[in-house]
């Protein structure tokens, strides 16, 4: 069986990320969200403020600017999911380089594995 590197699979799964929120988020769902909801069916959604980020060329899963719906929301997911891949690939990179140590020890694990 072929080994698939951990590079071709990093970048098929961005990839496909990327097409699914491009191509998906115009079908996400228009219902309220669970807070949303609990606060309209308990009665007290009226009490809620504008929220700081209204105003954002984002903000209401939508793209500022951009006339067509579904390329609206298509390009507000794709941003949105480059900018949670690049905080994940940047953890990624924090932990793997001020993380511990590790030791390379092929001589060990052959001996461990009766030689094979």
């Amino acid at each position: 069986m072929r080994r698939v590197s951990t590079r071709a699979l990093v970048v098929t799964g961005v990839l496909v990320a990327l097409l699914l929120a491009g191509a998906v988020s115009y079908y996400a769902s228009t219902s309220p969200d669970g807070l949303n909801r609990v606060a309209r069916d308990q009665g007290f959604s009226q009490t809620q403020a504008r929220h700081h980020a209204d105003g954002s060329p984002f903000a209401g899963y939508g793209t500022k600017g951009v006339g067509d719906r579904r390329l609206s929301k298509g390009v507000a997911g794709v941003v949105g999911s480059l900018v949670v891949l690049a905080l994940a690939g940047g953890v990624t990179v924090l932990v793997r380089r001020w993380g511990p140590q590790r030791e390379s020890r092929p001589e060990r694990e052959s001996v461990e594995h009766g030689g094979r």
